[in-house]
């Protein structure tokens, strides 16, 4: 989670994106795939930090399916990046702050243990959730220009 922190300050400084990052890796703990937010920067509406380090990752594995992998990313996944995650039968997937608006690993959808899709993702919320939401909460305040709210 921390590299996943580090790409997400990335994200922001360097490109002036929201700051998510996103890491995956195999099951024997190599990094696959790594990403930060880019639709903003690529004019890509799907270049979120997850779906970067699932693309990398499927280019590097040869392979559209993840399985025994795990996907760590700042923010909780939105109903784009959790149906991703979905369909490389990613094995789960651990995340930093919550997404109360449009979070789809539980806090609004709960899409990964969906029983109703043919592969569920196991989910761990809150590691180091409040770095992350730190993050995250500054860059919209100093976007919004308003310093303390």
């Amino acid at each position: 989670m921390r590299q996943a922190l580090a790409l997400a300050d990335r994200a922001e400084h360097e490109d002036d994106e929201i700051p998510v990052g996103a890491v995956l890796v195999g099951p024997d703990g190599a990094v696959l795939g790594e990403g930060w937010n880019r639709n903003i920067s690529e004019h890509d509406p799907s270049a979120h930090a997850e779906i970067v380090a699932l693309r990398q990752a499927g280019l590097r594995l040869g392979n559209h399916r993840l399985l025994e992998c795990t996907l760590y990313v700042t923010l909780e996944p939105c109903a784009m990046c959790a149906m991703a995650m979905v369909h490389a039968r990613l094995a789960r997937v651990v995340f930093g702050a919550p997404d109360p608006k449009t979070g789809a690993a539980g806090s609004v959808f709960d899409l990964l243990a969906d029983p109703r899709h043919n592969h569920r993702v196991q989910v761990r919320g809150g590691v180091l959730a409040k770095e992350a939401g730190t993050r995250l909460s500054g860059y919209f305040r100093r976007k919004r220009a308003k310093p303390g709210a």
